[in-house]
């Protein structure tokens, strides 16, 4: 017996020494925190420059949005998409037998970004939850995981639509919509009225009894033009069948309660009849029988003013806002198959599609990915604001070009004096074709030498309305795994890489950098 014990303890002591030692770390080049598909851009666009690197998925799916049910491409101009991000479009057009595809199905995506990671070699690692970063002064040394697995690199990407690599790396970031008089944007700050998928009929905002209908913020509206700390509508871009085989019946979410679509029933109540598919769901076809669904309307797929805390919340307060979007979206197409109020040409319509039975087989073929439209944003030495895409649209230090609109979805749902309701923040306003500088990728030259951002770049809130496309995630993902590589090769910070000699570089691998 006291042979054993003395085994035992001589045990223990030896593990005790393995736990001090800590997680072993992989060490890279460059580091990629982010399979969205700006992070996979960015880990292969590294990678055939010739430096080692590891590309990090807090989940289980790489593409982000791209993969997760936004098949009907937010391109604006598409002659300006370039390089890698009009690769993408190609091998996805290669697919389905034509030249370019801007249209597509999630899994589809999926493989091409897959494909694309294997062909360069880069390693993927799933269910990798950042859980703290460790600094040598203001330099990312090293970062480790909720699994406890730690990985070293001589750069980092931040990737996600979230910036928390970014924002534990301790560089500066903004959350919610400037004051006009921050960055002297017209457009900024509270709207006065908006124009698009609002109220065309006066809807009350309050119960039998007096209380506010599920939706509608308790809050103040705020004055026109006012700064605050809200977030634009988040939702799941849903992806349904109609071929007979490869249709699964429309999901009725845990806890489905009726109640919470009242404004809903209300709204039908006043324009049911005139109402067609397209007017409550941009319903766009992509190939296969299948659909990208997206909000429109005045109560649709947006779960406005649900997601404000998402930006800066843990990882657990994140998931109750993730799944309480899923149950609002399966709830509302529940909803609209099965409620009595449902005009008859609608719930006929809608019955006639299903969840793709061979899209996202391990989610319950439900999206991967929530539309996370916007969280943090970088505050870099330059802040690209609605002037850059607007009035001076040419950079000397171009890395790519944008179009697309400035897009903002709506950020809340208030009650007017009358008792009626209004939506607030919408913001739709063309654009021209304007170029994107390397300096909104980079932190300030004094707050992290070795770090890349290429999702939440350094913009306001109204130049992020336009940047925040996918396909231009992809030309500054592209942008940042070059720049990377650079870095690495020259043993510089980001801030200090030869943006000359890298818009050469830009340039011989197809990016477009000028008008």
């Amino acid at each position: 017996m006291s042979r054993l014990f003395g085994l035992s303890v001589i045990f223990g002591i030896l593990m005790a020494m393995a736990g001090c030692a800590g997680p072993q770390v992989q060490r890279y080049d460059v580091a990629v925190y982010g399979g969205t598909a700006g992070g996979a851009v960015a880990a292969v666009a590294a990678a055939r420059e010739g430096v080692r690197v590891v590309l990090l998925e807090p989940r289980r799916h790489v593409g982000g949005m791209v993969s997760g049910g936004l098949g009907q491409t937010d391109y604006g101009n598409q002659a300006v998409i370039g390089g890698m991000s009009r690769e993408f479009f190609e091998r996805v057009g290669k697919h389905y037998g034509q030249p370019v595809a801007w249209h597509f199905e999630p899994h589809v995506a999926e493989q091409v970004f897959n494909d694309w990671l294997k062909e360069a070699n880069v390693p993927v690692l799933f269910e990798q939850r950042l859980d703290r970063v460790e600094m040598d002064g203001n330099r990312i040394r090293a970062i480790r995981m909720e699994n406890g697995a730690s990985y070293a690199a001589r750069v980092f990407i931040d990737a996600t639509y979230e910036g928390d690599l970014m924002a534990r790396a301790g560089v500066s970031y903004t959350v919610g919509r400037e004051g006009r008089s921050q960055y002297d944007e017209s457009l900024a700050g509270v709207q006065e009225g908006s124009q698009y998928h609002q109220f065309d009929a006066p809807v009350s905002g309050r119960d039998e009894k007096g209380r506010l209908l599920p939706g509608v913020y308790a809050g103040e509206k705020g004055e026109p033009g006012d700064g605050d700390r809200k977030v634009q509508a988040y939702n799941f871009r849903v992806c349904l069948s109609s071929r007979e085989g490869n249709k699964l019946p429309l999901p009725k979410p845990p806890g489905y309660d009726p109640r919470r679509y009242e404004i809903l029933k209300r709204y039908f109540a006043l324009r049911g009849q005139d109402l067609q598919m397209n007017d409550i769901m941009i319903f766009s076809r992509m190939p296969n029988d299948k659909t990208d669904i997206n909000n429109r309307g005045p109560l649709s797929t947006d779960h406005i003013g649900a997601n404000w805390d998402y930006p800066e919340a843990n990882n657990r307060r994140r998931e109750e806002i993730w799944r309480d979007h899923v149950d609002y979206v399966q709830g509302f197409f529940y909803f609209l198959a099965h409620d009595p109020c449902v005009p008859k040409h609608l719930q006929d319509e809608i019955n006639r599609w299903g969840l793709a039975k061979d899209e996202y087989p391990d989610n319950g073929h439900w999206s991967h990915q929530l539309y996370v439209r916007e969280a943090r944003r970088m505050v870099g030495e330059y802040v690209m604001t609605q002037r850059d895409v607007q009035e001076d649209r040419s950079k000397t230090d171009s890395i790519g070009m944008g179009s697309y609109n400035i897009d903002s979805h709506h950020v809340q749902r208030v009650i007017r004096a009358d008792g009626t309701l209004e939506n607030e923040g919408d913001v739709e306003v063309p654009t021209k074709p304007y170029e994107i500088p390397y300096r909104i990728l980079v932190p300030k030259d004094e707050q992290c030498p070795n770090l890349l951002v290429p999702v939440c770049v350094s913009a306001s809130h109204i130049a992020y309305g336009s940047l925040r496309m996918e396909p231009q995630y992809m030309v500054m993902g592209q942008t940042s795994g070059v720049a990377a590589a650079e870095a690495v090769r020259g043993s510089t910070a980001v801030q200090s890489v030869d943006v000359s000699r890298l818009r050469d570089r830009l340039r011989a691998l197809g990016q477009i950098l000028s008008r």
